[in-house]
């Protein structure tokens, strides 16, 4: 096992070794940047067989992902650890980060990609199944489930809009409403014309037999057999944190849940700090993930040579006037040398 020394200070601080985190690491590294990705090796994906729709790596597992992506951040020299940073504070010249064990690194800037969080109703089997046959993306798992019975079970704002992506990939697709107040007519009439019924009633477990799905059983006793559950639980940033900078979650547009907001560069309120990957973009899948932190990374490295080169500017206009003032002090007359 490799085990990277960490030193005490970092040009870029990465928080999170996922894809966002590791791609922006590599791109910083191979700009000969330092960098030190801590991550708390706790992947929101572990739980799935393979990661999917990632052009070159179609199927592969997350852990394997994953180690490739250390191995070529360590390639270029970067560090990679696991830890939990527990906070972060600024400094003058950047910021202290603290780690959980009790160690303090510093860094000019901070990379955040540390995910999120997805927080499940207490209803008995369904993180047991989560990521199997309990899903949440018709994108990363919907192939997998594909002409099977689906269960979609009304979660948040985006259930009636879930209900009709399963839609594509089944005949046989049933809408649980559980706790749902009501549909409003025009999301009922919307699942009505695509054939996908509205089961009412609170869900109350989810039956399994020999390790696979077997139906969803309601308060009232009955169980409807479905072979997969699709829920899209509300998301949550790995953000604490960042409560000593200033930088707390806000609520995503969307309504499924909380984010850490940024731009298209993922540059945050707070200068020196960008964001990429799930913990600002709750939709983003494993390949645009790695793409928001590789640009990232390359706009951090962008910002650190605008400072340096600042500084050198700074430091050349010093040397100039050091030099006149030098001239100056020699006296009026001149180099009598040029005839002056």
């Amino acid at each position: 096992m490799v085990i990277d020394q960490v030193k005490d200070g970092y040009d870029v601080v990465v928080a999170g070794g996922g894809a966002a985190g590791l791609s922006g690491a590599l791109m910083l590294a191979r700009s000969r940047r330092s960098v030190l990705v801590i991550d708390a090796g706790a992947p929101r994906n572990a739980p799935a067989e393979g990661v999917h729709g990632l052009l070159g790596r179609e199927g592969v597992s997350p852990a394997e992902l994953l180690e490739r992506g250390r191995a070529e951040v360590r390639g270029y020299g970067g560090h990679v650890v696991t830890g939990e940073i527990a906070d972060v504070t600024r400094e003058d010249e950047g910021f202290a980060v603290s780690l959980a064990g009790g160690r303090t690194v510093r860094a000019r800037r901070l990379l955040v990609a540390t995910g999120l969080v997805d927080e499940l109703p207490d209803i008995p089997g369904l993180r047991e199944r989560w990521g199997r046959d309990v899903v949440h993306c018709p994108y990363c798992h919907g192939w997998e489930i594909r002409d099977q019975a689906i269960g979609v079970l009304a979660l948040g704002p985006m259930a009636v809009h879930q209900a009709l992506l399963f839609r594509q990939l089944s005949d046989d697709v049933v809408f649980f409403a559980h706790t749902a107040a009501g549909l409003p007519a025009e999301d009922a009439e919307r699942l009505a014309a695509r054939g996908i019924p509205v089961i009412e009633g609170e869900v109350t477990a989810l039956e399994v037999a020999g390790d696979r799905l077997t139906g969803v059983r309601l308060s009232d006793g009955r169980v409807i057999p479905r072979q997969a559950v699709a829920a899209g639980a509300r998301m949550r940033p790995r953000a604490g944190f960042l409560a000593g900078i200033g930088l707390s979650p806000a609520e995503h547009p969307s309504g499924a849940g909380e984010h850490i907001p940024a731009d298209a560069a993922g540059r945050t309120a707070v200068p020196g700090v960008w964001a990429a990957g799930n913990v600002t973009d709750l939709s983003a899948q494993v390949g645009a993930s790695a793409a928001a932190g590789a640009l990232a990374g390359a706009h951090i490295n962008a910002d650190l040579i605008a400072e340096e080169t600042a500084r050198a500017v700074a430091a050349r206009r010093d040397g100039f006037s050091a030099e006149s003032e030098a001239l100056v002090g020699r006296g009026a007359g001149g180099d009598r040398r040029h005839g002056l």
